[in-house]
């Protein structure tokens, strides 16, 4: 049985997509080959049912499938589960039915449309009410896709008042103030230090280790990268970690686009034999010739500087 989150969590937390198969059904042969492929990339923990992940497109009893599936694979690695719902009822059964099977923690994003300073701090306060205080808590900031700006001294707010907020995955952008913001915060007196991992693909990686987060909890299809910039940050050597993340940077770019960067993502993970198709269940994006070609001339691109640089080229992972 794995620990709980907590305060003190780092490294990277992989977002594990959902793998389906070319007609549209869970594929569960591929989450035990994607689950074996992101341990062999060295991560640190993962995070299932995110935004990426495709969770809203899966039924209730499916979610749970997969959690069981990944939990029993990790190897004792910790799991974090997106259970963010409209319905706050959904938001308390899928949360203890995660924790019950085995995951360390949950994630929660606002609901969309959420206003105000108050209103971001009372709609946490009934979620952890509802959940209780055992179930340690990640709050999801991504306001480019919900919609809700999350100001520091609320964040604060939360973190003082509910011991179960462990974790901060940030996704604002532009973020590096609030980061340094929350961060100069804790140094008050009594005020905790949560944890912060980032996401945005990685786009902003080396900079938000710079600023103090502790890692980053994000999907990017070359999860090595990620454990390597990671671990030459955790010892010192941030430089060598910038210059082997800018080898991978157009990649990373790459990925980040809207509406067609989960194709690419799943493309990768197709290519590296990560999972069995790259289709997303409907409805999804997918790529033309033109952007698979794109995607091949990248990875050259990629595969040639990683052997310039000293580093084996590969497209799978060993």
């Amino acid at each position: 049985m794995t620990s709980k989150l907590a305060e003190n969590a780092k490294g990277v937390y992989i977002i594990a997509a959902t793998p389906f198969t070319d007609d549209g059904a869970l594929d569960l042969q591929s989450v035990d080959t994607l689950t074996d492929f992101y341990l062999r990339c060295g991560v640190h923990g993962f995070t299932l049912l995110g935004m990426m992940g495709e969770a809203h497109k899966l039924t209730a009893d499916e979610s749970i499938a997969v959690v069981n599936r990944v939990i029993a694979r990790v190897q004792g690695r910790q799991v974090i589960v997106g259970v963010s719902h409209a319905g706050l009822e959904n938001v308390r059964r899928l949360s203890h039915e995660v924790m019950i099977a085995g995951a360390a923690g949950v994630m929660v994003a606002p609901p969309p449309g959420l206003k105000g300073d108050d209103g971001i701090y009372n709609y946490y306060a009934q979620v952890f009410k509802a959940l209780g205080p055992d179930i340690p808590v990640v709050y999801q900031d991504y306001p480019q896709t919900t919609g809700v700006y999350l100001p520091a001294p609320v964040f604060e707010r939360l973190v003082d008042d509910f011991k179960q907020l462990v974790m901060l995955k940030h996704e604002d952008a532009p973020g590096l103030a609030k980061l340094t913001r929350i961060r100069e915060g804790e140094r008050k007196p009594g005020r905790r230090r949560v944890s912060i991992l980032v996401g945005n693909g990685g786009l902003y990686y080396p900079q938000e280790m710079r600023r103090g987060a502790d890692g980053a909890m994000t999907g990017f299809a070359w999860p090595e990268m990620l454990v390597q910039v990671y671990d030459l940050f955790a010892a010192g050597k941030a430089e060598e970690a910038e210059d082997l993340f800018d080898i991978y940077l157009p990649l990373v770019r790459h990925e980040v686009q809207p509406a067609i960067g989960l194709a690419l993502r799943k493309e990768v993970l197709f290519r590296r034999g990560a999972i069995r198709s790259p289709m997303q269940r409907a409805p999804g994006s997918s790529l033309t010739a033109a952007d698979r070609a794109e995607l091949d001339s990248l990875i050259e691109r990629l595969d040639r500087r990683l052997a310039a640089s000293g580093r084996p080229a590969k497209l799978a992972a060993e």
